[in-house]
C-alpha cells in the first residue's frame, strides 16, 4: 500500500514561498496566494483574488490568503492527507473567466479531444445508443494532476463535468447527460494492487469489474461483491450500490470501500475515509458523481470461496397464465422470507420476458448436497412441474465466467466497444410489504400487452432482503445510500428505442395496484425519464437528500459536477 503524507502549505508552515496571484490562479493546484495581491487578500473558490463578499464569503479558499479579513466570513477547512480544500456554502458567482476550457487544458498540457478530432466519435459513443450526447471536451488524463487541472479548467470556463469509468450509465450520465459537458475519461487508471497481508486492494477509477475480479483472484485468491457484467466500470457501480450474488452475505460493492482518493471541484485531491474527510467519504458512497472524481478506491476484499453451488429452475407455461404467474411468484416470495429454509448464503433471481420465459436461478454458498436436501424441494413445492433443474458446483473463478455470459471475464484495457439500445427502469420493493397478489396481477396483465405493441422486454427480480441479509443490516448513517430495506429489486429492461412508454407503464401498473406501499428506485439502473425532484425522492428520500445537498453546497458551490439528476440539479 502506498504511504500517504500530509502536504503542508508554505503559507502556513513556511515549507515553500508562495507566489502572489495576479489572475484566476490562486489556490487549487497552483498554490498561488492572494496575500499581498493588489486585488485583495481573499482567494475565491474559482481562483480569483478580491476583497468583497464574492471573494471572502463562504466560497473562499482559506489556505491561500486571509479569508474573512475584508468583510467576508471565514470558512471551514476540510483536512486532507494531501491538500487543503474548502467546505463552502452558496458562493457568489465569480467574475467571467477569460479564455476557454481547451485553452486552459492546452496550457496545462492535459490531453483531450474535441469534435473535430478523428478519435472523438468513438470516444463519445455511449453504451446506450438511445441516448447519445456530444461532450464539449473529452479529457484523456494519464495522471491525477491531469484530472485536477481539467476540473479547474472546466470550472473556470463554466462547463459541467462528469467522470467516465466504464461508461455503462443507463442514462448516459457518464457522457454528461446533455450536450456540451466535459467528460473525464478514466480509461488510463487501470491499476489493481492487492496487499495480500491486509486484503485491501487499490483500484483505479477506470477499472472494469471483470478485470477487478480477475486481478484480485490471481494476486491472492480474493473476491469482492460486485455485478456479473465484466465490462461495467467500478466508478458508478460501487458508488451507487453494486449488487452481487454474494451481497446478502457480504454486502454491496459500496460496503467494501474503506477509503477513496477524490478530486474535488476546486481541483484539490483528498483522501476520504471514516477517519478523514468523513462526510465526503459518506457522500461519495451514494452520490460520487455529484461530489468529485474518484481516482482510487481502497476496498476490503474477502477470501474467495472454494466452491459455489449454482442452481437454475426453468418452468414452461407460468408466464402464460395470470393465476399461475401470481401464485408461483407468491410461493417464491414465501420461501425467500422463511428463515427455516434460507439464510444469507443464498442469492435468488427471477427472470422473465415477453417470450413466456419464467425461471429461478442463483447461487448457494454451501454444498450441492445441502442445497438439494434443504432448499431445492421447497422451491419446487406447490409449483408447476419444472423443466430440467440444474444444481452444480463451480469453482469461484469458473462461476464468475458462467454468470458473465462470456468466455472470459477479462476485458480489454483500451478500445472497449460494447453497446445496446434500450430503456430500463427499476423498482425497489420494501421488505415490510413485499409484493401483493394485486401488484403481481397488474404486472402480468400489463406485460401481456407487449406483443400488441411490438415490444421486447425482460425483467430480472433479485432478492436483496430476506433472512440475514447484510445489505439491510446498515442504514443511511453508514453511507449516502437509501436502499437498505428492500425485499426485491426489479430491473425492467426494454430492448430498442421505442420502449419508453411501455416500460414506464409496466412500473406504473405495479405501483398503482399497491398504493399503500412506498416503492423506490435503484441508482445503478438510473432512469433518465424522471425529473430531478422525482429522482431525488425515489433514489434518496427527503432526509438523505437534504444532507447530501448540504455537503454539495460546501464542496461544490458552483455545481461543477452535474448531470440532470445530480445533487443540486
Amino acid at each position: 500500500m502506498k504511504t500517504l503524507s500530509f502536504l503542508a502549505f508554505g503559507l502556513v508552515s513556511g515549507a515553500f514561498a508562495a507566489t502572489i496571484s495576479e489572475d484566476a490562479t490562486c489556490g487549487g493546484t497552483n498554490w498561488n496566494t492572494c496575500l499581498g495581491s493588489t486585488f485583495g487578500n481573499c482567494c475565491s473558490s474559482a481562483g480569483w483574488c478580491g476583497s468583497t463578499t464574492a471573494y471572502c464569503g463562504m466560497g473562499c479558499q482559506p489556505g491561500f490568503g486571509n479569508c474573512g479579513s475584508n468583510n467576508g466570513a471565514s470558512s471551514t477547512v476540510v483536512s486532507s492527507t494531501r491538500a487543503t480544500s474548502t467546505t463552502t456554502s452558496s458562493a457568489t458567482p465569480s467574475p467571467p473567466i477569460s479564455g476557454t476550457a481547451t485553452e486552459c487544458l492546452s496550457e496545462k498540457a492535459v490531453p483531450y479531444k474535441v469534435s473535430s478530432d478523428v478519435a472523438y466519435a468513438q470516444l463519445a459513443e455511449p453504451y446506450n445508443l438511445r441516448l447519445p450526447h456530444k461532450p464539449a471536451v473529452i479529457v484523456l488524463p494519464t495522471t491525477t494532476q491531469h484530472v485536477q487541472d481539467a476540473v479547474v479548467c472546466g470550472g473556470m470556463a463554466g462547463l459541467k463535468i462528469q467522470a467516465k469509468s466504464g461508461g455503462h450509465s443507463y442514462a448516459s450520465f457518464s457522457s454528461g447527460g446533455k450536450d456540451g459537458s466535459i467528460v473525464i475519461d478514466l480509461e488510463s487508471f487501470q491499476a489493481i494492487e492487492l496487499d495480500t497481508a491486509s486484503g485491501i486492494v487499490q483500484v483505479g477509477g477506470g477499472v472494469r469489474l471483470g478485470n477487478l475480479a480477475d486481478g484480485i483472484y490471481q494476486q491472492g485468491k480474493r473476491a469482492l461483491s460486485h455485478g456479473t457484467c465484466p465490462g461495467v466500470g467500478i466508478g458508478g457501480h460501487a458508488t451507487h450500490g453494486g449488487y452481487s450474488h454474494t451481497s446478502r452475505s457480504w454486502g454491496l460493492a459500496m460496503d467494501a470501500i474503506i477509503a477513496a482518493d477524490v478530486v474535488l471541484a476546486n481541483g484539490t485531491l483528498v483522501t476520504a475515509s471514516s477517519s478523514q474527510n468523513s462526510e465526503i467519504y459518506w457522500g461519495i458512497r451514494g452520490a460520487a458523481e455529484s461530489l468529485g472524481v474518484i481516482m482510487t478506491f481502497y476496498m476490503q476484499t474477502r477470501a474467495a470461496p472454494d466452491s459455489v453451488t449454482y442452481f437454475a429452475v426453468p418452468w414452461t407455461g407460468i408466464f402464460e397464465s395470470k393465476a399461475a404467474f401470481t401464485s408461483s411468484f407468491l410461493r417464491i416470495q414465501e420461501v425467500a422470507q422463511n428463515s427455516s429454509i434460507i439464510d444469507n448464503r443464498i442469492s435468488i433471481g427471477v427472470y422473465l420476458d415477453n417470450y413466456g420465459t419464467f425461471s429461478l436461478s442463483g447461487a448457494f454458498f454451501g454444498s450441492v448436497s445441502e442445497f438439494n436436501s434443504k432448499i431445492k424441494n421447497e422451491f419446487l413445492r406447490n409449483m408447476p412441474a419444472p423443466g430440467e433443474v440444474t444444481v452444480q458446483s463451480y469453482s469461484w473463478y469458473d462461476y464468475l465466467i458462467l454468470v458473465s455470459g462470456k468466455d472470459s471475464i477479462k476485458e480489454p484495457l483500451t478500445g472497449y466497444d460494447e453497446h445496446d439500445t434500450f430503456f430500463a427502469k427499476s423498482l425497489t420493493v420494501p421488505e415490510s410489504d413485499g409484493l401483493s397478489s394485486a401488484a403481481l396481477d397488474a404486472f402480468y396483465t400489463y406485460s401481456q400487452t407487449a406483443s400488441s405493441q411490438n415490444i421486447e422486454f425482460y425483467s430480472i427480480i433479485n432478492l436483496y432482503g430476506g433472512p440475514g441479509s447484510v445489505i439491510n443490516s446498515k442504514d443511511t448513517n453508514f453511507a449516502a445510500y437509501n436502499d437498505r430495506d428492500s425485499l426485491w429489486v426489479f430491473q425492467n429492461y426494454g430492448q430498442g428505442a421505442n420502449t419508453v412508454d411501455f416500460m414506464n407503464g409496466l412500473n406504473d401498473a405495479v405501483v398503482k395496484a399497491q398504493p399503500e406501499t412506498r416503492f423506490g428506485a435503484y441508482l445503478n439502473y438510473v432512469d433518465p425519464s424522471y425529473d430531478a425532484a422525482t429522482a431525488h425522492e425515489l433514489y434518496y428520500g427527503e432526509e438523505l437528500y437534504a444532507r447530501l445537498l448540504t455537503l454539495k453546497k460546501q464542496i461544490d458551490p458552483q455545481n461543477v459536477f452535474w448531470n440532470p439528476q445530480s445533487i443540486g440539479a
